[in-house]
């Protein structure tokens, strides 16, 4: 357990809220779609990845992703669907679960080990959000305004956050944003999963031979 600056006790492992997201607030489209997501080489998707070991995600997010008729697989990730339709029990590549979200994650986050991933969707972010058990919400913000879709989180009471790191990706447009969650003692890590090559330094210019400047005389 680590302790935060007032002293108080905190669950060693965070709930991150990471996701893409549009400029105009949406996460997926109306029907769930997710093919408006920009794509920029310098996200180094391994390195995020490893990040956590847990992630926990709603049913219809679930469901987009199966909907593809490929495995559902978060490499190296022990993936948890909540619902209240689905059969509890594994499936393949998850495992779904019909207990309370938030009494779920809250025993997850007294374990050790890497960070948990709030997946998706806007609802379950919404339900562990008013449980007081995000830490951070982090955001890659794409050029891109979907008019509607699915809200990045459903309407209920409002929340602080606080900026603790951001990226900007010139090559795609991407903006990465990195908040903390006003009052909670486990901040939002640094983005460091993104490689944003630093600018190359000006060089200075060369005088021209025939542009010898003249000692003024007297």
């Amino acid at each position: 357990m680590s302790v935060a600056p007032n002293g108080d006790l905190s669950m060693s492992k965070r709930l991150r809220y990471q996701v893409a997201v549009s400029l105009d607030g949406f996460i997926a489209g109306p029907n769930g779609e997710y093919d408006w997501i920009v794509m920029d080489p310098a996200i180094d998707f391994g390195a995020l990845f490893k990040e956590f070991d847990t992630a926990v995600m709603g049913r219809k997010t679930y469901d987009v992703m199966a909907a593809t008729g490929e495995k559902v697989s978060l490499p190296g990730l022990d993936a948890i669907v909540f619902s209240r339709t689905l059969s509890a029990g594994p499936r393949e590549g998850v495992r779904i679960v019909n207990d309370d979200p938030a009494n779920v994650v809250r025993e997850l986050k007294k374990g050790s080990g890497r960070d948990i991933w709030l997946f998706g969707g806007g609802q379950l972010f919404r339900t562990l959000l008013d449980a007081g058990l995000v830490d951070t919400v982090e955001l890659g913000v794409m050029p891109v305004l979907l008019g509607e879709g699915i809200p990045v989180l459903p309407p209920g009471a409002p929340v602080e956050l606080v900026l603790r790191d951001e990226k900007r990706l010139a090559k795609s447009g991407i903006v990465m944003l990195a908040y903390s969650v006003a009052g909670s003692s486990a901040p939002a890590p640094e983005i460091r999963y993104v490689r944003v090559g630093r600018p190359a330094k000006k060089r200075p210019r060369k005088k021209s031979a025939g542009k010898v400047r003249r000692k003024k005389t007297r």
